[in-house]
């Protein structure tokens, strides 16, 4: 009898984990997917679609006919219990699934809770719809606008898409000849410009800082954000910044049903520990990929800094751990192992005509090389890189790079 994989989540996580391990075992397992959303987001272009670069169709696809392409089962629904004694999954609609082993790349949730205000005032672009929600803020401010801010929360770990962001908008704000009208400030929970969440690289404050300088952008470094107010960014330290548009990248969380898998050992954000083979800790047959792993964070910062696990480190762990699957079902030992801070870092930062390649040995230090490449070569790589990904998404070709 084929063994049975299941998996929970369909975006960069659960579409790559079921798709290479259905590739690994050359189909010959059955692998079903659950999930809630029934369209792949490509995240990284988010950051265009308040400006009208992009629309929601632009961006996405069905999942549904890629994964029935490939011999997969797809259900949309949300995962509501793991019974990882039992091994099995409980949907919301009461279903039961059962599995030999199980992937969760549930990925994140938005703690908007950690930024009072922000869902009443202000906007994030972590998701589509708050993308979209963001865009339907922007064409109003265009009819009034005012000055700016742009910020990462205490607990942050996207960074990179609040730096896009901020980019983006000094551009737009130029595009419409704003510029001298509208005073942009960006606010941050980064002890330097280029932390990124990943302790920084050589030169990248020095570059950031200039960027900063030439677009006249305002920085605020290790900031705590108390509140957002209908007018204003107010500090932790009682700094207002006076905002008729305010976008705030908030901490994320683990999904609810990770945080309450409690034989898993979640930590206080829903993350589940585990080994380098990205197994659970606890459970051999239990995979946990993306957001929802958890990472140790190495260094202490005196305004807490998340880190990045979205888009490439997520695709690295969701093939670690298909091989490691398929090694399982043949009789062999899980040996594939990559920890989450030997992963290499890729990361195209735009800029709206121009941007920055981020390139890494290692995700976290030490590290032997770190590279920062500016030019309008990366909005032009970024550019690229978002038609090749959704069209190798799309049909399923995750073996290739």
């Amino acid at each position: 009898m084929r063994k049975k994989v299941l998996v929970l989540g369909s975006n960069f996580g659960g579409l790559t984990a079921a798709l290479a391990v259905q590739r690994e075992l050359h189909g010959d397992v059955e692998v079903t997917v659950l999930s809630p959303e029934s369209r792949f987001v490509f995240n990284p272009s988010l950051i265009w679609l308040p400006f009208g670069k992009r629309r929601p169709v632009d961006i996405t696809f069905p999942v549904e006919p890629t994964f029935t392409s490939h011999g997969i089962d797809f259900v949309n629904v949300a995962a509501a219990e793991i019974d990882a004694d039992h091994k099995r999954v409980r949907s919301v609609t009461g279903t039961w699934y059962g599995y030999d082993y199980l992937v969760i790349a549930t990925g994140y949730r938005n703690r908007l809770d950690a930024v009072p205000g922000l869902v009443e005032h202000g906007v994030t672009i972590t998701t589509l719809d708050d993308a979209v929600r963001a865009g339907e803020r922007w064409r109003r401010f265009l009819d009034r606008p005012g000055d700016v801010v742009v910020g990462a929360a205490p607990g942050a770990g996207c960074f990179g898409a609040a730096y896009e962001f901020l980019f983006n908008m000094s551009y737009r704000l130029k595009k419409a000849g704003l510029t001298q009208r509208v005073k942009l400030s960006y606010v941050t929970a980064e002890p330097f410009l280029g932390h990124f969440g990943i302790g920084g690289l050589p030169h990248g404050e020095s570059l950031l800082g200039m960027f900063l300088k030439r677009q006249q952008i305002e920085a605020r470094l290790g900031a705590a954000i108390q509140h957002v107010a209908a007018d204003a960014v107010v500090l932790a330290d009682g700094t207002e910044l006076p905002s008729a548009y305010s976008m705030i990248v908030p901490p994320f969380v683990g999904q609810q049903v990770t945080r309450a898998a409690t034989a898993l050992d979640p930590d206080d954000k829903g993350y589940l520990p585990v080994r380098p083979t990205y197994q659970s800790e606890k459970f051999d047959d239990v995979y946990v990929v993306g957001i929802a792993a958890a990472v140790e964070v190495p260094w202490q910062t005196a305004v807490p800094v998340g880190i990045p696990k979205t888009g490439y480190p997520t695709e690295v762990q969701a093939h670690t751990a298909a091989r490691n699957i398929a090694a399982q079902i043949r009789g062999e030992a899980p040996e594939h192992r990559k920890t989450f801070a030997d992963i290499r870092a890729v990361c195209v930062m735009d800029a709206g005509n121009n941007g920055v390649i981020i390139l890494a040995d290692k995700m976290l230090p030490p590290r032997k090389h770190g590279l920062l490449i500016p030019g309008p070569q990366a909005h032009a790589l970024k550019l690229g890189f978002e038609k090749y990904f959704l069209w190798k998404a799309r049909h399923g070709y995750v073996q290739l790079p």
